[in-house]
């Protein structure tokens, strides 16, 4: 076959799509045996224990051999409901898999449950979410995260920080870099070739003209002068609490928020039980469910799909725009299929080394 038939029947084959099931101890387990609900544009491959998910289906009246499961072994017994330090490790271990598997080409995309910070910081890993861990683990310098849903998408300027600490990280360098990462991926992941961004102010009222704060006029207002002239749609400074109104947003495809509250808040107010996470800058496409562990939903089948849905969907949606998905890796089993060999090396699967809610 020619390379150019070869190229056009991989553009005919679905994307495959990582899903990682997060902290064996929360609802990720619950929402991914409940991928079997829809038919999808897509190969999905649940990365995960397969006894933790078989005895996850048992316990909720499920059907696990509806998945597809690339098998990851649990450190330790895990139970719904009760986190385990001993467990930190698996988490991580899902992960590793996963990039690794986007980084090599075997999948088109990457989505992803809810993992707990705290246990995994308790077990002397530090980790302050799936966006640094994963930035980190592709060298990538700088990445934005965007949570979107109800026709809003909301990137962050800063994210996990104290607020006392966000005046001095919105540098001119920082939001610059911010916001270039940020028009990239409105085009090339969302196909938007000329995305229409709202920039809000990190003062009330933008600053007042002064009289609220000076980073409006010495820092935010520069650089989106600058930016503009490069061509780029920004409106801006704005107020945050105007800028999240229905006439302001009407028409325009992301807003910027300066830190983790001031956008968010609104966001899940909006769009609790749909919201996604977006990680921007990556070289990998990688999505995730805008919510927690919810320990104590796990195991009652109280837990609702809706944003690890929305997540896949968007994740397919972005995979699509690919020229040749790939065809999938040879280790996604479903969950009564031969187990494979343990691989004989278990250092990180990469050449660069080894909580709850978004991250």
């Amino acid at each position: 076959m020619s390379n150019t038939a070869t190229k056009n029947a991989s553009r005919s084959l679905p994307p495959v799509i990582a899903v990682t099931s997060g902290e064996p101890a929360g609802i990720g387990p619950d929402i991914c045996l409940r991928l079997a609900e829809r038919a999808w544009p897509a190969r999905l491959v649940v990365l995960g224990d397969r006894d933790l998910l078989a005895a996850r289906a048992q316990q909720l009246g499920l059907d696990v051999e509806r998945i597809e499961i690339r098998h990851v072994p649990l450190r330790k017994l895990a139970l719904a409901g009760r986190l385990d330090a001993a467990n930190a490790r698996y988490v991580l271990d899902i992960l590793d898999a996963a990039l690794a598997g986007c980084v090599a080409g075997d999948y088109a995309a990457m989505v992803t449950a809810p993992v707990h910070k705290g246990v995994i910081n308790d077990a002397g890993i530090a980790f302050s979410g799936h966006t640094e861990y994963l930035a980190e683990h592709t060298a990538t310098p700088r990445v934005v995260m965007m949570l979107a849903g109800a026709g809003l998408r909301v990137a962050l300027a800063t994210t996990h920080l104290a607020l006392k600490d966000v005046t001095a990280a919105i540098t001119r360098k920082e939001l610059e870099t911010t916001i270039r990462i940020l028009h990239a991926d409105m085009q090339i992941k969302f196909g938007i070739a000329a995305p229409r961004i709202l920039v809000a102010g990190l003062n009330p009222h933008a600053g007042e003209g002064g009289h609220m704060g000076r980073e409006e006029i010495e820092v935010i207002a520069p650089v989106l002068d600058q930016l503009r002239g490069e061509g780029m749609n920004l409106i801006g400074p704005l107020p945050a609490d105007t800028l999240f109104t229905k006439n302001v947003l009407a028409g325009s495809d992301a807003q910027l928020a300066m830190y983790h509250d001031q956008g968010l808040a609104v966001l899940k107010y909006a769009a609790f039980d749909e919201g996604i996470n977006v990680t921007l800058g990556l070289p990998i496409i990688r999505t995730s469910v805008d919510h927690g562990t919810a320990l104590d939903l796990a195991g009652t089948g109280q837990a609702s799909p809706t944003s690890l849905f929305a997540a896949i969907d968007a994740a397919i949606d972005m995979a699509q725009r690919r020229s040749a998905p790939p065809a999938g890796p040879p280790q996604g089993r479903r969950s009564h299929d031969p187990e494979p060999a343990p691989p004989a090396n278990r250092r990180h699967p990469l050449p660069w080394g080894e909580g709850r809610g978004e991250g």
